[in-house]
């Protein structure tokens, strides 16, 4: 699963269509196809790092998760292996955390007003657009025309 409003994780995702040895699908994390696909998954957790789902059901999150995805790959298998070692999982660890630390910053440089960002993106879904102009902005779902219902 990928984070589809994610521009780091949107290259990455046309990147994997390179030759595979093992099919991959390619599905935007919460989105309604992955909750009705996974429904057991914690559909949040998957929006703050790299989740992958095998064919019997196992779940891979953060190295593990790049590692099965580049063993997938005809091209990476080889770096795959390396780093399922000990000291290329260290590796790995280290590329996902620098991958986590750019994409946070990208979030968090679209911030203004002194807005405490609280480490979750914002989601279009969730009521929340972003004007270059002004920032973001939320408006709750089903308010946009100001008639919210009572909580």
């Amino acid at each position: 699963m990928y984070d589809a409003e994610c521009s780091l994780c949107a290259f990455l995702r046309d990147w994997l269509r390179q030759p595979k040895l093992v099919p991959l699908e390619l599905v935007p994390a919460a989105s309604e196809e992955a909750r009705r696909r996974f429904p057991g998954l914690d559909h949040g957790a998957t929006l703050d790092e790299i989740t992958v789902v095998g064919d019997a059901g196992q779940v891979y999150q953060g190295p593990a998760a790049w590692v099965v995805t580049l063993w997938a790959l005809r091209e990476h298998r080889p770096l795959a292996h390396r780093l399922s070692t000990p000291s290329g999982a260290r590796l790995a660890k280290g590329a996902v955390l620098a991958a986590a630390k750019w994409r946070g910053a990208q979030w968090h440089g679209r911030q203004r007003g002194g807005a405490q960002w609280g480490g979750r993106v914002y989601r279009r879904a969730d009521g929340w657009s972003y004007d270059p102009d002004s920032g973001w902005s939320y408006t709750a779902p089903g308010c946009a025309d100001g008639t919210c219902a009572p909580r």
